[in-house]
């Protein structure tokens, strides 16, 4: 495609670019106010998102532009809020690399930076004065069609708001300072994707307080290396993920040497009928999920249900999934397939958290506290983000202990997670996104 000179020309040359469906185009934006990099798009307050357009600030959201220029083009500007916002492109399906500037010119920079549904890409980075650093990490994007056929993913009602159905990348910029400079997406066709298979533990988590392991897995791998696709829903069964087709875009995805995870048991104990159970019908699906990921020469993992907050009188945890994490690691003994035992992991964390420090990973809050419930929330199955990351971390040790040759694809000096030592609660740092909901996922 033929280079064209000048700001309006880029803009078409971009507009057609967006809504052509094309994969493998880099998009480059140049927020705020200052000289316009080369090959770059200017974004500034008034550049709202809208379908024609293709990109810019979205979801009601504003922000503000520097009054003063600096040095380079690329960051002599930049927007910023006092709130966090969101930016967004439309773009097809695939994984992208994504680079971010950061910082100011004449002040300082405090910026967290998140993905579609709450996907936690950098919790917290500071810039000193007159400092800029560039962010790197690489994320997936998708739509409901699956390939090849004239099918979808049977999504439940509330999925039609969620942000990774809906054919844009989104950024969330979050924390005390979090200016953009300037924005880079390029496509990724050679790093490895990470599936996610799962329920209300393992899935995106679209508003505060509710999170899930999987929305916190992208942070701890490196940029341009992997991709983590999560396609856990909230309230499905093993068998529900297959029925749903969910599975089936999963595996129309995959690409040889890319891995699918998958961990249930929460709902599936709860499914009753004739010769249904852990050892019967969860297992045969758990054998069907291992054949077709190998088939695609994918790489499967199978993971042991993660454990509730259920305490005995000795401060023990109470085991409350049945034979569901047994038939995993029997299915996995058997097939000869990597396991997580996430269970036992967890078991550990959450006992040496003990009953009182446990209830800060949890959903546990005061009456009051959220608009749409004025009773208080105990849940002791679903994670607040401390208790998300944390899971997310024993899943790290997970592949590590596995040993996946994934855990080479972990980012360069990630410390060691031992689940007898769980992190300080006041050591985690999460300002909350915007959209807060204290209706409970489903399942438990």
């Amino acid at each position: 495609m033929k280079q064209i000179v000048g700001r309006a020309g880029m803009l078409v040359l971009l507009v057609l670019v967006l809504n052509s469906g094309l994969y493998g185009q880099s998009f480059q934006f140049d927020f705020g106010q200052g000289r316009v990099e080369k090959g770059y798009v200017k974004v500034l307050p008034g550049t709202g998102f809208d379908q024609q357009r293709g990109y810019g600030i979205d979801l009601g959201t504003h922000v503000v532009s520097n009054t003063y220029t600096g040095k380079a083009a690329l960051t002599d500007g930049y927007l910023t809020s006092d709130q966090p916002f969101y930016f967004s492109v439309k773009l097809p399906e695939g994984n992208y690399n994504v680079k971010i500037w950061t910082g100011d010119d004449r002040g300082t920079a405090d910026i967290a930076v998140r993905a579609e549904n709450r996907r936690m890409f950098v919790n917290r980075l500071q810039t000193e004065k007159g400092k800029h650093r560039l962010i790197e990490f690489t994320v997936n994007i998708r739509d409901s069609l699956i390939a090849g056929t004239n099918r979808k993913v049977r999504l439940k009602a509330r999925e039609y708001g969620y942000l990774h159905w809906d054919n844009k990348l989104t950024l969330e910029f979050n924390s005390n300072q979090p200016k953009v400079n300037a924005i880079e997406i390029t496509p990724s066709k050679t790093a490895v994707s990470v599936f996610l298979a799962g329920n209300s533990t393992v899935v995106d988590g679209a508003s505060e307080p509710y999170s899930a392991w999987g929305q916190m897995f992208p942070f701890f791998f490196q940029p341009g290396k992997v991709a983590v696709v999560n396609l856990a829903e909230s309230g499905e069964t093993l068998s529900g993920f297959i029925a749903a087709r969910r599975f089936a875009k999963m595996l129309s995805l995959m690409k040889p040497g890319d891995y699918a995870f998958v961990e249930f048991g929460h709902n599936d104990q709860k499914q009753k009928g004739a010769g249904v159970g852990a050892f019967t019908t969860y297992k045969k699906d758990l054998e069907f999920f291992i054949d077709m990921v190998r088939k695609k020469g994918g790489i499967p993992v199978l993971v042991t249900s993660v454990q509730r907050r259920q305490f005995d009188s000795a401060g023990r945890i109470v085991e409350t999934l049945g034979d569901y994490p047994a038939a995993v690691r029997q299915t996995a003994r058997e097939r000869h397939v990597a396991l997580i035992d996430l269970n036992a992991m967890s078991k550990t964390l959450f006992e040496r958290m003990g009953p009182e420090g446990s209830l800060l990973a949890f959903a546990h809050f005061s009456a009051g506290v959220f608009a749409n419930k004025k009773e208080a929330i105990a849940d002791n199955t679903h994670f607040r983000p401390f208790g998300a990351y944390e899971v997310a971390r024993l899943m790290i040790t997970g592949v590590r202990n596995a040993p996946l040759k994934l855990a080479g694809l972990i980012k360069p000096g990630e410390p060691l997670f031992d689940p007898s030592v769980p992190d300080a609660y006041t050591d985690f740092y999460w300002p909350e996104s915007p959209g807060r909901d204290a209706t409970k996922p489903d399942g438990n």
